[in-house]
């Protein structure tokens, strides 16, 4: 279990760059596995980026993508 309660989804993160050394501004939680912190130009370079209900959701993976695509109101906000 993730720690939102929800199942993870079958793949594993490795170690993520330090983040703490960017700007506030310049990462995002993604809304799927909550707890994973996703650099925004990264997110936009890589085509994860989804727009629902006038806010922009920056998601760390294709599969967060995926889970995203299929019901995205399981996730905002």
């Amino acid at each position: 279990m993730e720690p939102s309660g929800k199942p993870h989804h079958g793949h594993s993160h490795e170690p993520a760059a330090d983040h703490t050394a960017l700007d506030p501004t310049e990462v995002a939680e993604c809304p799927v596995m909550r707890g994973t912190m996703v650099v925004k130009t990264e997110a936009e370079e890589n085509g994860l980026v989804r727009e629902y209900g006038g806010q922009l959701y920056y998601l760390c993976c294709d599969s967060c993508g995926a889970l995203w695509d299929a019901s995205p109101e399981e996730y905002a906000g």
